[in-house]
């Protein structure tokens, strides 16, 4: 420990109050219609935008989706995605094909707890479509978030990207608030570059649903199991 550091109270009760958000944070499937306010949602990504990047690059821009634009925008992705979902494909690959184990079986996992909870089988080709749309349209979050990067970066800089997101959702469950990042909207990439006249240089890399949860339902309150640490940390001394 550095020679000026201290472990007080002051610490200890600190530590303990970013532990219980990092704790508590879940990503939510659907939300109330209560509206954010704009300066809330500004405060959050005011501290979201000290997360740490390689040598200061900071890969990030959003863009936030409130109001008329976001009812819009929700309309355009479920459109695009009932004309042939098929036919979209992200700008970057989610997962390796196939996927693999172990992480198949956490994979598997949690789609059936997920279809459990919404009442939706895997079986349910029609019901899970209607699940997706559920996705276009921030599970209803009252503000959406779409997060660019240049695609000329490199790999290390989706590291930074993460770091950036994880604040973002630090910050909104501080406030109370809940969120849900999104992969899923890279699909979307085209007519959100048409929305939002940035360049094809841009890529999207993800979506974020931000509100208040409606713990109501089935699927904000699944209990997903998290690794124990001896499951994936080496301790070397």
């Amino acid at each position: 420990m550095h020679a000026n550091a201290t472990w007080d109270e002051s610490n200890l009760e600190r530590s303990a109050v970013v532990d219980q958000v990092m704790v508590e944070r879940r990503a939510k499937r659907g939300f109330l219609k209560t509206p954010v306010p704009l300066d809330t949602v500004k405060d959050i990504l005011n501290a979201a935008r000290f997360a740490p990047s390689s040598s200061n690059t900071q890969p990030w821009k959003c863009y936030v989706i409130t109001g008329e634009a976001r009812d819009r925008i929700t309309a355009k992705a479920v459109d695009i995605f009932r004309a042939g979902p098929e036919k979209l494909a992200p700008e970057y690959p989610f997962f390796p094909q196939p996927l693999h184990d172990p992480f198949s079986g956490r994979f598997n996992v949690f789609r059936g707890q997920l279809g459990d909870a919404v009442g939706v089988p895997r079986s349910d080709k029609y019901g899970r479509r209607k699940d997706v749309e559920r996705q276009f349209r921030f599970f209803e979050a009252p503000v959406g978030m779409i997060f660019t990067m240049d695609r000329k970066l490199e790999w290390a800089s989706f590291i930074c990207y993460g770091c950036f997101l994880q604040n973002v959702m630090l910050a909104a469950k501080a406030r109370g608030m809940d969120t849900c990042a999104q992969q899923i909207w890279s699909l979307q990439h085209h007519m959100l570059r048409e929305e939002f006249k940035f360049p094809q240089s841009d890529m999207v890399v993800a979506g974020l649903s931000l509100g208040w949860a409606d713990n109501s339902l089935n699927e904000n309150n699944m209990a997903n199991h998290k690794l124990a640490l001896e499951e994936f940390v080496t301790f070397a001394n």
